[in-house]
């Protein structure tokens, strides 16, 4: 293996030993430098003997794929990040990321659903078809709960406490908080293990909730097509995610006057700042609903 994968390969080490970062993060760091590092290959140049030159024209060829601003800021952090990794360990005397400056973001408020769609979504799913039923009881926890759809893939038999409807979930960085469920998530939840997931099982043995017929965690982008198909269903003509049901649960405490707080501490949210982007989309849908329906709009 050469130096330079060396480098990689030990950058996603440290990314997931010393930092804590989740999956999602390391791939995407790692696949940022990897991009870099087949940019330089071009000119016959390796990530240790990078110039800031260098790191500046790289940038340039990823401004002309048009990509949103926030990935190329993460393109910006994930190569901070490694060559800070690269000038602590002394593999390199300059830093050529020292004087590069990230691009502003442009705050886009999170799509959601209204509860009149979270209740149509839910209407199409056959509680008689085992997939489905694990299916709808996926769905139900993305919302009900406000799970990421990778906590909710990764989510493991013995995080659950049914008696006290109370996850223990693992979230990013390593961070564990306790999340409550309803009697709705409850009643789908009993029923999906009581009555589906072994025969979904047959001779597999798996310790995940939501599970693949080979017995594997079911995957995100498994998870990404399911709902896609079952909004189809539904008829909400709408391109959204298994995180817009996270965005809709927290829109929708909030519109309810949950207190900011909680909702932070329900999403896992280390920065308040980061939960009152819902607030926004919480005040967005009263003032729609003012202007539709008061007389005086």
């Amino acid at each position: 293996m050469s130096a330079k994968r060396n480098f990689i390969s030990n950058f996603k080490e440290y990314l997931s030993l010393e930092r804590g970062l989740s999956e999602n993060s390391i791939f995407s760091y790692v696949s940022d430098v990897q991009k870099l590092e087949k940019f330089l290959s071009k000119e016959r140049k390796q990530l240790q003997g990078t110039s800031q030159k260098d790191i500046a024209n790289f940038l340039r060829e990823e401004t002309k794929k048009k990509l949103s601003s926030r990935t190329r800021a993460r393109v910006v952090a994930s190569l901070r990040q490694f060559y800070g990794y690269l000038e602590n360990r002394k593999f390199i005397e300059t830093n050529p990321m020292q004087l590069i400056e990230a691009p502003k973001i442009e705050k886009a408020l999170p799509d959601f659903l209204t509860q009149d769609e979270v209740a149509k979504l839910f209407e199409v799913f056959s509680e008689d078809n085992l997939l489905e039923l694990r299916d709808k009881t996926m769905f139900e926890f993305l919302y009900s709960a406000g799970l990421r759809i990778s906590e909710a893939c990764m989510l493991m038999l013995q995080d659950v406490d049914r008696e006290n409807q109370v996850l223990t979930i693992k979230g990013k960085g390593g961070r564990e908080r306790l999340v409550p469920y309803g009697e709705v998530a409850g009643s789908l939840l009993n029923q999906y293990l009581d009555r589906a997931r072994a025969e979904i099982l047959n001779q597999y043995e798996s310790e995940f909730v939501f599970i693949s017929k080979k017995g594997g965690a079911l995957s995100r982008k498994s998870a990404w097509r399911l709902l896609k198909r079952y909004m189809k269903r539904a008829g909400i003509g709408r391109n959204i995610t298994p995180h817009t049901l996270r965005h809709s649960f927290a829109t929708h405490l909030l519109q309810n006057n949950a207190d900011l707080r909680a909702v932070q501490e329900l999403l896992g949210h280390m920065d308040i700042a980061t939960t009152q982007i819902y607030t926004h989309l919480a005040n967005n849908e009263l003032k729609k609903t003012h202007q539709e329906f008061h007389t005086r709009a």
